[in-house]
C-alpha cells in the first residue's frame, strides 16, 4: 500500500523560499497513470489545489500561484518537491501530498498526515 510523507521547514519568514517534500513509499512515482499533486489548507479554510507533478515528469499549477509555484521530482528517491518563492503570511497552511489515480477515472486515492507551514507576519 502506497504512502506519502510530506517533511517541511515548519516557519518560514516572509520573502523567503517555502520548500516541502513529499517521499513516496509502496509506489513509484512514474508509474503509469498517477499524479502527484500539492494541496494546501489555510487555517479556517477549505481546500486548496497548488498544483501536480505526473508519472512523466509533467507539470501543472492552478492558475492563480502558477507564477510562483514549481514542483519537481526525484525519481531515484521516490520523491516530488513544491518549492514556493517569496512567501506571504497568506502562504500559512497545511501542506498536503497527494496521489491522484487517473486511470479509470480520476480519484485522489491515498494523502499524506500533511505538514504544517507557518509564515509569520
Amino acid at each position: 500500500q502506497v504512502q506519502l510523507q510530506e517533511s517541511g521547514p515548519g516557519l518560514v519568514k516572509p520573502s523567503q523560499t517555502l520548500s516541502v517534500t513529499c517521499t513516496v513509499s509502496g509506489g513509484d512515482i512514474t508509474t503509469s497513470y498517477f499524479y502527484w499533486n500539492w494541496i494546501r489548507q489555510p487555517p479556517g479554510k477549505g481546500l486548496e489545489w497548488i498544483g501536480y507533478i505526473n508519472y512523466g515528469g509533467s507539470t501543472y499549477y492552478s492558475p492563480s500561484l502558477k507564477n510562483r509555484v514549481s514542483i519537481s521530482r526525484d525519481t531515484t528517491k521516490n520523491q516530488f518537491t513544491l518549492q514556493l518563492p517569496s512567501v506571504t503570511p497568506e502562504d500559512t497552511a497545511v501542506y498536503y501530498c497527494v496521489r491522484e489515480r487517473r486511470v479509470p477515472g480520476s480519484e485522489y486515492d491515498s494523502w499524506g498526515q500533511g505538514t504544517q507551514v507557518t509564515v509569520p507576519s
